[in-house]
């Protein structure tokens, strides 16, 4: 049985206690320091631990309970329900966006930035004359230290020129791309699939061995019509599962 290590919250920040203490006990969870059917202290030990009253514990627990990490037993506690926590795919919402719907902050390593001339492929994609420049963004994505994806962007950069000028590894590609560029984004297609990680994903996403990412490849088009992104993003299925709703 793993063991909840307490950890004091900053009653001076404008995070909530509620979010602060949900986003620890959370991050606990994804680091499997609080394991599957782990008892989680109780209200009043929580209480104890932090100085912060039983409702501020309650709402962390209902938002945890929300997402489905934990569960609780009548008369017996709250327990680890398990290590992933599911998004709900929404169109246009960029991987900052779905964290910081958790009260998680979102954060990037880049990996690689370029500007590349178009193949035949982006040329294709993109609809622009060959050998054109494409902005490339290779970018490991993460929740504090902890990986959760892996994504490679592509643009066409006639409609973005200058893009790499911004700092992507705090500011959201989408939130650069309205607020910059005043482009509207209008739809987007996505195909999901599960495949094995190469070991260079493993490696970056902390897998002990070859084991499955789950893969998507979103296109998003402006109002225009026009290609503005395509990526591909490789998840840690062990921290992160998609879900939708119809």
């Amino acid at each position: 049985m793993s063991t909840y290590s307490p950890i004091m919250l900053n009653k001076d920040s404008s995070v909530p206690l509620h979010v602060q203490l949900a986003n620890l006990l959370r991050e606990q969870v994804m680091r499997r320091e609080l394991r599957p059917d782990d008892r989680l202290p109780s209200e009043r030990e929580l209480c104890q631990q932090h100085g912060i009253s039983r409702i501020t514990v309650r709402q962390a627990l209902s938002e945890l309970a929300q997402a489905g990490l934990v569960y609780s037993s009548v008369g017996k506690g709250t327990y680890v329900a398990g290590t992933a926590f599911q998004e709900e795919l929404q169109p246009l919402s960029s991987f900052t966006q779905d964290l910081e719907r958790r009260g998680m902050r979102a954060a990037s390593q880049v990996l690689e930035a370029a500007v590349i001339p178009a193949d035949d492929c982006w040329s294709e994609i993109f609809y622009i004359p060959r050998g054109a420049e494409v902005v490339r963004l290779h970018r490991l994505r993460l929740t504090g230290d902890l990986p959760i994806a892996i994504q490679l962007t592509h643009l066409p950069h006639h409609l973005c020129p200058d893009l790499l000028q911004y700092d992507f590894t705090s500011r959201s590609l989408y939130e650069v791309l309205r607020n910059e560029y005043k482009l509207f984004l209008g739809h987007s297609d996505t195909m999901i699939e599960a495949t094995l990680a190469t070991p260079w994903e493993a490696d970056l996403l902390g897998f002990s061995q070859l084991a499955a990412v789950l893969v998507s490849t979103q296109t998003t088009y402006l109002d225009t019509g026009a290609v503005i992104e395509m990526t591909r993003s490789a998840f840690n299925s062990e921290r992160y599962k998609l879900r939708m709703h119809i």
